[in-house]
C-alpha cells in the first residue's frame, strides 16, 4: 500500500512537471555539458597541452543512449560509470530499491533522498525503468544481434608546416610522412555487454603503407571484451584498460579532478575495461579476467607490450651496459628520430584486484609488476633523484570505502617496492537535500613513483605531493547553484622547473543561474598561485617566485526554440597581476547551434576572438567536433578563430561530419615552432567522418 501511494503521488509530480516545463528532445553529446566541458579544460591545461584521445566514455554513453541502462537492475559500478551520480546517490538507490521494490516509473526516482529534477533530467537519456532483464543473453545471441559501426576519420591541416620541408642533411623531409590524420575503427556491441573491434590510425607526418609503415597504419589495436557469463564478471583479450583504488597504483581510462562539479572527486570504474581508442599509451595488451561470486570478486591481468622509450648506449651495439633516459607518450612517429624511438623498450606487466563488498562496505587489494628489458635511468638532474629507475619495480595498495546515511568515505593507501608510501582519503558528505560537501586530503612521498596512474593530484602523476581540497555545493533554489573549492598543496620536494620545495594554492567559485531549460548562466572566478623559477637577471641560483593567477569566465546558453541555440563565453586572464612578468588575456565567442526540424541536419558555427600577452595569460575553450571526438586548443597572442561542423544522416546506417576550423593572427608572420612552424599568420584544419551502421 506505502508502495503504491508513492507511485501515485510521483505520477501526480510528473504530470505538474509536464505541464510547467515543454518536454525537450534527448540532448545529443555534441551539445554542452558544463561540468565536463570544464574537466576536460582542466586535463588539458594540467598536461602539458595534450588532449586526451580516449573516447571511450563518449562511445560507452552513446550505447547507454541507444540501449538505457535498466534501474531495476544496474550495478553500483555500471551506475557510477555514467559519471552523473555520487557514491551516496547510488547508495539511496539501492536503499530505496531494497525497501520498497523495483522502481516503476523513472520520475519515481524523486522518492530517492538526493536526486531532484535536474538529476533525474541528466540520468533520463541513458536508463530506462522495466521489469524485464537481459543480463544473462546467451552467448550466441551476443554474437549475432550486436550493433556494427564502421567509423572512417580523416583530418588535415591544410598549410605546410617546416617539418615537411626538405632536411638539409639528409636530403628528405623531416616529417617523412604525408600530411593527413587517419583512422579507421571497426566495434561490435552488444548492450555493453559485449564487445570487439580493431582500430588503426596515423597521425599527421606518418608514413603509410610505406617506409616505416610497411605494414599500413602506425598503430594498430584489437580488443574483445565480454560482461555477466556465469561467475566471469569480465573477460579482456586483446588491448584493455586497468582501473584500481584511487588512481595511486593504476588508472588508465578518463579520470576527473578539480572542478566546480565537487562530487566528482572519486575514482569510480570496473577494474577491466575495455580499450579501442586511438591514443597509444594508456592501455595492456594480453588477457584481463574478472571472476565474481557473492561478496567476492577478483580480478587477474597480464600484459606484454612494446613501448617507446628513448635509447642510452655507448656504442652502436645493445649491450648489458644500455638504459632507457625517459618512456615517450606523444605517440609520433614523424622524424627519424622518432621513428627509432618505436617499441623500443619491452615491458612486461602482470597484477590483479581482490575485492571484498558487504553492504555499503568495500575493501580491496591491489598489486601490479613491472619488468623492462632495458633499465630505466633519467636524466642526472637534482628533481630527478627520487625518478622511476631500474629494470623491476611495482606498486601495491589497499582501497576501501563506506557508506553510512548521508556520509560516503573512501581512500587508499599504497606502496611501493621500495617502501615510499602514498596516501589519499576522501569524504563526501550530503549536509542537506540542497547542500553538499567534499574533502580530499593526499600525502604522497617524494618517493613514491608509478605508471599509468591518475589520481586526485594537483600533479599530473601522484608523487611529492601533499595537500588538502575541500568543496561545497549549495542549492537555495531550483534555479540557482552555488559551488566553490579551495586546494592547498605543497611539494616536499623539486619540481621540473622548480629548484625548491614549494607550495600553492587554488580557489574557485562559480554560481550557476537556471530558470527553465532554455537558458542556463555561469559565471565563474578561480585564483591560484604556485611557484616557479624565475631568473630574468641570470643568477646562479634561479629564485623560485610564487606566480599568482586569476581566471574570471562567464558563460551564457539560450535555447531559442527546438532549432536553435545561442551560446556565448568571455573570460579574462591576470598573470602575476602587478609583478614583474605580469599577463593579461582576453577572450570572446559566441555559439549558434542547429538541429533541423527533421533531424537529418544538425551543426554548430563558433565565432571567436583573443588576445594575450604571452604564453602564462593563455586560455584553454572546449570546442563542439565530429562524433567521438572533441577538441581542445590553446589560445595565446592576439587573433582569431572560427569553425564550422554538420552533421547529416543520409541514411539510418550512413552519417556523414565535416568540420573546418581555423585561425587568424593578423600581426604575425609565421605561426608555430621548430617542426610545426607554419610561415603564414593563418592555419586551416579540416575534418571528415563518415560512419556506418549495419
Amino acid at each position: 500500500m506505502k508502495k503504491c501511494i508513492i507511485t501515485l503521488t510521483f505520477y501526480f509530480i510528473l504530470i505538474i512537471c509536464k505541464a510547467q516545463t515543454p518536454e525537450s528532445p534527448t540532448r545529443p553529446l555534441t551539445q554542452s555539458n558544463n561540468n565536463v566541458e570544464q574537466q576536460l579544460e582542466n586535463i588539458t591545461e594540467n598536461n602539458a597541452d595534450s588532449e586526451t584521445e580516449d573516447d571511450s566514455y563518449l562511445q560507452e554513453m552513446m550505447q547507454y543512449q541507444k540501449h538505457p541502462l535498466n534501474i531495476n537492475t544496474a550495478s553500483t559500478s555500471t551506475l557510477s560509470g555514467l559519471r552523473i551520480l555520487s557514491p551516496i546517490q547510488i547508495q539511496n538507490i539501492f536503499n530505496y530499491r531494497n525497501l520498497l521494490g523495483n522502481f516503476i516509473n523513472i520520475y519515481e526516482l524523486q522518492a530517492v533522498p538526493g536526486l531532484d529534477i535536474g538529476i533525474i533530467q541528466r540520468l533520463k537519456p541513458y536508463i530506462i525503468v522495466t521489469e524485464n532483464a537481459d543480463l544473462f543473453a546467451s552467448l550466441n545471441n551476443r554474437l549475432k544481434n550486436g550493433d556494427k559501426t564502421i567509423l572512417l576519420r580523416v583530418s588535415q591541416i591544410l598549410e605546410r608546416s617546416k617539418g615537411y620541408a626538405v632536411d638539409p642533411n639528409s636530403g628528405k623531409n623531416f616529417y617523412m610522412g604525408s600530411p593527413q590524420k587517419l583512422m579507421v575503427r571497426y566495434r561490435y556491441n552488444y548492450k555493453n555487454t559485449l564487445q570487439y573491434g580493431v582500430v588503426g590510425e596515423k597521425d599527421a607526418g606518418e608514413q603509410f603503407f610505406k617506409g616505416a609503415q610497411k605494414h599500413g597504419f602506425d598503430f594498430y589495436s584489437f580488443h574483445f571484451f565480454v560482461k555477466n557469463i556465469g561467475v566471469i564478471k569480465s573477460l579482456a583479450i586483446g588491448d584493455y584498460a586497468v582501473n584500481m583504488g584511487q588512481g595511486l597504483t593504476q588508472w588508465m581510462s578518463l579520470a576527473f579532478k578539480k572542478s566546480p562539479d565537487i562530487l566528482s572527486i572519486k575514482r569510480q570504474a570496473d577494474v577491466l575495461r575495455p580499450y579501442n581508442s586511438a591514443g597509444e599509451i594508456n592501455f595492456h595488451r594480453g588477457l584481463g579476467i574478472t571472476l565474481a561470486k557473492k561478496n567476492w570478486e577478483g580480478t587477474f591481468f597480464a600484459s606484454y607490450r612494446n613501448v617507446d622509450a628513448n635509447f642510452s648506449a655507448g656504442d652502436s651495439t645493445q649491450t648489458q651496459d644500455d638504459f632507457i633516459t625517459s618512456l615517450q607518450i606523444s605517440g609520433f612517429h614523424r622524424t627519424k628520430s622518432e621513428v627509432a624511438d618505436k617499441g623500443l623498450q619491452k615491458q612486461l606487466v602482470f597484477g590483479g584486484n581482490v575485492a571484498y563488498q558487504l553492504k555499503s562496505l568495500h575493501v580491496g587489494f591491489n598489486a601490479i609488476q613491472y619488468i623492462l628489458k632495458f633499465p630505466l635511468h633519467k636524466q642526472p638532474e637534482p628533481y630527478n633523484l627520487y625518478a622511476l629507475a631500474g629494470k623491476n619495480f611495482g606498486n601495491y595498495s589497499t582501497d576501501y570505502s563506506y557508506t553510512l546515511k548521508n556520509l560516503h568515505f573512501f581512500g587508499e593507501a599504497a606502496l611501493t617496492d621500495k617502501k615510499y608510501t602514498g596516501f589519499i582519503n576522501g569524504l563526501l558528505i550530503s549536509a542537506a537535500a540542497n547542500v553538499d560537501m567534499s574533502f580530499v586530503y593526499r600525502n604522497i612521498s617524494k618517493g613514491y613513483q608509478s605508471l599509468y596512474t591518475n589520481a586526485f593530484t594537483e600533479n599530473s602523476l601522484p608523487t611529492n605531493e601533499k595537500g588538502f581540497f575541500s568543496g561545497i555545493t549549495i542549492r537555495p533554489t531550483d534555479a540557482w547553484r552555488i559551488d566553490a573549492y579551495a586546494d592547498i598543496y605543497k611539494f616536499p620536494w623539486l619540481k621540473y622547473r622548480v629548484n625548491a620545495p614549494s607550495t600553492g594554492a587554488d580557489y574557485v567559485g562559480q554560481i550557476t543561474y537556471k530558470p527553465n531549460k532554455l537558458i542556463e548562466i555561469y559565471t565563474r572566478f578561480k585564483s591560484e598561485k604556485k611557484s616557479i623559477n624565475y631568473n630574468p637577471s641570470d643568477l646562479t641560483l634561479s629564485p623560485v617566485v610564487a606566480q599568482p593567477k586569476q581566471n574570471w569566465r562567464t558563460q551564457f546558453s539560450y535555447k531559442i526554440n527546438s532549432t536553435f541555440t545561442f551560446r556565448s563565453r568571455v573570460e579574462e586572464v591576470w598573470y602575476d597581476k602587478n609583478g614583474k612578468a605580469a599577463e593579461k588575456g582576453f577572450l570572446m565567442y559566441a555559439d549558434v547551434l542547429f538541429n533541423s526540424p527533421l533531424k537529418s541536419l544538425s551543426g554548430n558555427i563558433r565565432l571567436q576572438y583573443f588576445e594575450t600577452d604571452g604564453y602564462n595569460s593563455r586560455i584553454y575553450a572546449y570546442e563542439n567536433d565530429v562524433l567521438y571526438s572533441f577538441s581542445i586548443p590553446v589560445f595565446y597572442g592576439k587573433g582569431y578563430r572560427y569553425y564550422l561542423n554538420l552533421n547529416y544522416y543520409i541514411t539510418r546506417k550512413l552519417t556523414v561530419w565535416v568540420r573546418a576550423a581555423q585561425y587568424i593572427y593578423p600581426n604575425q608572420i609565421k605561426i608555430g615552432s621548430a617542426l610545426d612552424e607554419i610561415n603564414k599568420n593563418q592555419k586551416i584544419e579540416v575534418k571528415l567522418q563518415v560512419v556506418y551502421r549495419f
